[in-house]
């Protein structure tokens, strides 16, 4: 094995941007095909659609956003519907299934997420994609990897499991709690990296620390929840290097950090998208939006699914070596909404607001007020020369889409913060 062997978990990584935008275009087309042809679900949605124009990201761009809660609503529909034959639990977004189901085959597990949304596992090697996440991370064949994410419901220990098995490591399925087994365990078994949330492995060390227990691993992947840089450096102080992947139960691995510690680098199964919150258009490279994703994954081909994370495209490529696009990491939640004199006013009401309007750059409203007295303000980003008249346009627009009246503010183009908030609730309830 040559040291690009080692360095990279395969040639993808270290591939032209432009000859993987072609690859990734290339395949855009079949895959929505896939979806209308293969799924009730995108048969519906892209009824009207012709895959074989879908070749550009302007012209996926066209295409609706799908977002965990629609999985969850057609589900619901299925589930009230006793007496509908075929069964569908997946709503209609799954290609693959068992006996009894429209697709009677090629499903190899099913998992429950909260909600309750269930989601399948087909039987393809690695089929979430973690293991490049993994070799990133440092982890090699022949490795012993404590796997402390759950194994009961949801995918998180599967995934990871599937990833490690593709490196040719050995897993240890240490699953969740248990943490004076999971102790014991690690003493005797001695393994060399763990995979699991970050808060876990800070309990397991300064358990270990407690019972004056020396640990053998040198390396983690930890995934769920954040991982600051304060945490990340409490780890390597005790001799544990860990390393963070952004992935979830529908998309799997969706982008994973690497030794530059500067940002997460996008996988290569899936096509990103960062778009302004409410909408699905796309922002420009550097403004903070939703993270919408779609897999190439044939057995679940989410096209354009909303994941509600807000991130970041950063420039330039990693200094590692990687070319793909890398993003900045978590960065709160997209959904947002508040309400107001009994009425809730959502991101999307803010963005139909702001689109009949070309003048307006960006727009942020803000809530304010006490005691009930609540207040709203739309803050516009325009160019002074194109403030005539617009402001009462904005306000009649407003009181139209939340039924609320509102006062509109102008400032200057780049004022509002890049914190990717539409809504801004700053009333205090205490």
């Amino acid at each position: 094995m040559g040291a690009a062997d080692r360095d990279f978990y395969d040639v993808l990584e270290t591939r032209d941007p432009a000859v993987r935008e072609a690859a990734l275009m290339s395949a855009l087309p079949h895959q929505v095909a896939n979806a209308r042809q293969n799924t009730e679900a995108f048969g519906d949605l892209l009824a009207e659609v012709e895959p074989d124009l879908v070749r550009t990201r302007d012209a996926l761009a066209r295409l609706p956003v799908t977002r965990k809660s629609d999985l969850l609503a057609r589900q619901q529909a299925v589930r009230a519907d006793a007496g509908r034959v075929p069964f569908e639990p997946f709503g209609g977004f799954s290609t693959i299934g068992w006996r009894g189901l429209k697709r009677d085959g090629g499903a190899r597990r099913v998992f429950q997420s909260p909600g309750s949304i269930y989601e399948p596992e087909g039987h393809g090697r690695d089929y979430w994609r973690v293991g490049r996440a993994l070799h990133a991370a440092g982890l090699r064949a022949g490795d012993l990897v404590h796997n402390s994410f759950s194994y009961h419901l949801t995918p998180a220990g599967a995934m990871m499991e599937g990833g490690a098995e593709a490196l040719g490591c050995t897993v240890f399925a240490g699953g969740v709690g248990n943490t004076e087994l999971q102790l014991q365990a690690m003493a005797e078994l001695r393994p060399q990296a763990y995979v699991g949330t970050p808060s876990f492995l800070k309990i397991l060390l300064d358990k270990a620390a407690e019972q004056g227990q020396p640990l053998s691993v040198r390396k983690a992947l930890v995934s769920g929840e954040a991982f600051p840089a304060a945490l990340r450096d409490w780890c390597d102080e005790r001799g544990v290097s860990g390393f963070q992947c952004y992935a979830t139960a529908d998309l799997g691995l969706i982008a994973y950090e690497t030794a530059a510690r500067q940002g997460l680098v996008v996988d290569e199964g899936v096509i990103l998208e960062i778009v302004r919150p409410g909408t699905g258009d796309p922002v420009p490279d550097g403004e903070v939006g939703e993270v919408v994703v779609t897999t190439l994954n044939r057995d679940y081909p989410l096209i354009r699914f909303g994941t509600g994370d807000l991130s970041a495209v950063l420039c330039g490529t990693c200094p590692t070596g990687r070319t793909n696009v890398r993003i900045k990491g978590w960065m709160g939640r997209a959904d947002q909404s508040a309400k107001v004199r009994g009425m809730f006013v959502h991101a999307g009401q803010v963005a139909d607001v702001l689109r009949r309007f070309p003048q307006a750059l960006r727009g942020r409203l803000v809530v304010e007020g006490e005691m009930a007295q609540d207040r709203m303000t739309l803050r516009v980003e325009i160019d002074g020369s194109a403030a005539a008249g617009l402001a009462d346009g904005l306000a009649l627009a407003l009181r139209e889409v939340t039924k609320l009246r509102g006062e509109v503010q102008f400032v200057q183009p780049g004022a509002l913060p890049n914190d990717g908030k539409v809504i801004e609730d700053l009333r205090k309830f205490d």
